[in-house]
């Protein structure tokens, strides 16, 4: 298939506008209209991971980590970067990316890490805000549900676990059309009062376009108003962080034991254990230091993540275990939501998981 069609597919899992900032999630490498016909999926790309794909006859890798961060102004092979981006070209291998944007979407790294520790009633620990808009618009009575439905089949009207959210007023409306207006009622010229219903529906900014041409392509008029209004709401399904609780609640110690099992970090810090069993559970994939006053104030217990500095590490102040798994083992898992994604959506699809441990930091036991 088309390396478009897979991209496509990633990023209505994890669009691209919910990257952060300083993220450079995307294709990085390869033409979109180009044919693939395996994909090899990795945590980070390294020359070990290019070797894997030529061996492999992989012509597409998909990783979490972003090969390119920063701008290349120059390609000579003098770094890993640059030598990585000339073998894949060399070898015509496309490289994709999904990094803070998979963080950010239930489903994603922190929908598995809480899997793996078998957390339940699961939410997202610092939902975003500023994401959501309205949109407001007037439809003739006998068209309502097939205008809507077409919103709704865009993305909009999603709340929660809640879809085709919206809210409909009766009333009246006027036009006139000029001379030259072939009006969908009403006579050029003259004023048409025409029974509506006032339509209004919330939808994720980055699909407005998509939003805007469903309306205009299913609405019956000539000329169709709407309104769009930006939201300050906060986005339930998405955000950095999650937060579960387990079934039966664990001492510490017993809890900080089978994280270090399950994630098969070499070492797992902690800060000092306050003596409580551990029952709600934040997790953060990577490097979540910047998620601590969250974690406290939502009752956490325990909050795991990777790259905790010295200092920080005292902002647990009795209340709340913090632990430090590692920030490749935190987000190693995150190969299987790639394969599962990916298998489920092109079951004929050849996808294999790399064999190749890219972690760069060792243990001395």
């Amino acid at each position: 298939m088309k390396l478009s069609e897979i991209t496509t597919y990633l990023e209505s899992i994890a669009p691209l506008a919910y990257q952060e900032s300083y993220d450079n999630a995307g294709l990085l490498v390869g033409d979109p209209q180009k044919e693939i016909n395996q994909t090899l999926i990795t945590l980070d790309v390294t020359e070990a991971i290019l070797d894997e794909a030529i061996e492999t006859k992989s012509d597409l890798i998909v990783a979490h980590h972003p090969l390119i961060f920063a701008g290349l102004k120059k390609i000579t092979g003098k770094n890993e970067v640059e030598r990585c981006v000339i073998k894949a070209i060399k070898n015509d291998i496309a490289i994709y990316a999904s990094h803070t944007n998979l963080d950010s979407v239930l489903g994603g790294v922190n929908s598995k890490i809480c899997e793996k520790l078998g957390l339940e009633n699961v939410q997202i620990l610092a939902p975003v805000s500023g994401q959501l808009k309205k949109l407001v618009t007037f439809i003739p009575f006998d068209h309502a549900a097939n205008v809507q439905q077409a919103i709704f089949k865009v993305g909009a009207g999603h709340i929660g676990n809640y879809d085709s959210c919206a809210y409909s007023i009766p009333g009246k409306g006027s036009f006139r059309g000029e001379e030259k207006t072939k009006p969908f009622v009403g006579k050029p010229g003259e004023i048409h009062y025409e029974n509506e219903i006032r339509f209004e529906t919330i939808f994720p900014a980055h699909i407005q376009g998509q939003v805007i041409r469903a309306l205009i392509e299913a609405h019956p008029y000539e000329e169709v108003a709407y309104d769009i209004y930006s939201l300050d709401n906060e986005n339930p399904q998405v955000g950095i962080g999650m937060i579960g609780e387990l079934a039966t609640p664990i001492e510490e110690k017993k809890f900080l034991q089978q994280t270090k099992k399950i994630f098969g970090s070499g070492a797992v810090k902690h800060s000092p254990l306050i003596g409580r069993k551990v029952k709600k559970v934040a997790v953060c994939g990577g490097s979540g230091s910047f998620l601590i006053r969250q974690a406290i104030n939502s009752k956490a217990d325990v909050f795991v993540t990777g790259d905790l500095k010295y200092h920080q590490f005292f902002e647990a102040d009795g209340k709340i275990v913090l632990a430090d798994i590692g920030h490749f083992e935190s987000e190693q898992f995150t190969k299987e939501v790639f394969y599962e994604l990916l298998t489920k959506k092109f079951p004929k699809f050849a996808v294999r998981l790399s064999e190749v441990n890219t972690n760069p930091v060792n243990y001395l036991v």
